[in-house]
């Protein structure tokens, strides 16, 4: 399983006459977007064009970093869609991430080892996008 992140842009900061540096982080965390795509076994499974993907690099990294990770799934609460865009659910076989947009998604499962290796993948992959667009991407924690 592997994210992609690809055409990173910032559509809404000049409608809302904002800068990338003045920009509060609520306002960078849903403007930054790009094309997202899981794959799984060399195609795509998943994919969604403007994907939100700072605000996913850093709810993702919030759960990494709290005490309960590898115990309680991750759902994608994010402040412009409903809930569950994206799932990570953990089960006695392993790892799946799915949608409630596409219930019948699931990803194959995968050992947390693997599944944190990916996330951390896509982690660098959303730093790098945000940095060529000459913003610090310090904002993910």
């Amino acid at each position: 399983m592997r994210f992609t992140c690809r055409n990173f842009g910032l559509s809404d900061l000049p409608r809302r006459g904002l800068t990338p540096q003045e920009a509060p982080l609520d306002v960078l965390l849903l403007d930054i977007e790009a094309d997202l795509s899981i794959w799984e076994d060399g195609r795509v499974v998943w994919s969604e064009e403007t994907f939100p993907v700072a605000e996913l690099a850093y709810r993702v990294a919030l759960w990494l970093q709290g005490p309960d990770a590898g115990w309680e799934d991750f759902e994608l609460d994010s402040m412009q869609a409903d809930p569950g865009l994206i799932r990570i659910t953990g089960s006695d076989e392993g790892w799946r991430i799915g949608s409630t947009y596409t219930p019948d998604f699931w990803t194959s499962p995968i050992a947390w080892d693997d599944l944190v290796a990916e996330l951390e993948q896509f982690d660098r992959c959303v730093r790098d996008g945000v940095a060529a667009m000459g913003i610090d991407p310090a904002f993910i924690p």
